[in-house]
């Protein structure tokens, strides 16, 4: 039965749609953190938990993130409350689909990772700068989701301004107006709590909309981004096992598969400087369907 249960789990993180992997994530870690949290309390050991919190969340203090560099990447996943994760995970849902279905499921973990990075840079650099945070900058941490689920649903209020969503008790609601309120909201609430997380999220919302703009403009720096994520992730990958196979071909000589594979990942570096200057949009038809071959292996 554990067995299965496991087999199950493992399936969804590697079959499952992004979105689902996001959120399967956030919760999985969610879950883990707490668990430990309770075995720390039951065993009476002082100050483990909050350890653990700075120990993968991200600091305000330059010193600390440039030795624990990492936690630019956790703190995007860490939650500590019930309420916390599940305003992010709805909302992320809600974006996340309508990103999905708009823009494209394969942008959206680049979205998700450059909002978050975006969020973590405006809390660090805010709370560097303002005279009001100059008490707390040595120790404050930020944790959750938020700005990088800000930065998927700013995108696609962006990107799609006046498509309307259903909300309970208040009807449909253009998207560029929920947007405005959670921008506004975040603004307003800087001096009444919390002020590293709301700062972060205004970073994740920056971004949202820098990246929305960029693409309606033809540029789109997620691709590459997400590009490099399947490279880095390809290196995880369980490597298939050796088929012998009867080829009447001569084998490429090990001079021969060199200049092939330069050749091949010249036409790469080009299909990718010609985004970054001319857009997606401007890519032939070849140039797509080499880059997705790419990607796919």
């Amino acid at each position: 039965m554990q067995q299965s249960i496991f087999q199950e789990i493992k399936q969804f993180f590697l079959r499952g749609s992004v979105l689902a992997r996001l959120i399967g994530l956030n919760v999985a870690v969610f879950v883990l953190i707490n668990l430990f949290r309770v075995f720390f309390f039951l065993w009476n050991i002082d100050g483990a938990g909050d350890a653990m919190t700075h120990w993968l969340g991200i600091s305000s203090n330059i010193h600390v993130v440039l030795h624990r560099p990492w936690t630019l990447i956790t703190y995007m996943f860490l939650h500590l409350e019930f309420f916390h994760i599940l305003f992010n995970m709805v909302i992320l849902y809600v974006g996340g689909r309508l990103f999905s279905d708009f823009i494209g499921p394969d942008r959206l973990t680049a979205t998700y990772l450059v909002g978050g990075l975006a969020g973590a840079v405006f809390y660090i650099v805010s709370f560097n700068i303002f005279p009001a945070f100059e008490d707390v900058v040595a120790y404050s941490v930020a944790i959750g989701a938020s700005a990088s689920v800000l930065a998927i649903f700013i995108a696609i209020a962006v990107y799609m301004p006046n498509y309307q969503l259903p909300l309970l008790l208040l009807g449909r609601i253009r998207l560029k107006y929920i947007a405005i309120f959670f921008v506004i909201m975040d603004v307003v609430s800087i001096d009444k709590g919390n002020p590293g997380g709301h700062l972060a999220h205004l970073g994740g919302a920056l971004w949202g909309f820098v990246y929305a703009t960029m693409l309606k403009a033809g540029r789109d720096p997620a691709l590459v981004v997400g590009f490099y994520l399947g490279k880095i992730g390809r290196l995880f990958r369980k490597k298939p096992r050796f088929r012998v196979e009867y080829n009447s071909e001569r084998p490429l000589t090990d001079e021969e598969y060199n200049i092939q594979r330069a050749e091949h990942q010249q036409k790469i570096d080009k299909i990718l400087d010609k985004i970054s200057q001319s857009g997606y949009d401007s890519l032939t038809r070849e140039e797509k369907e080499l880059l997705f071959k790419m990607e796919d292996k």
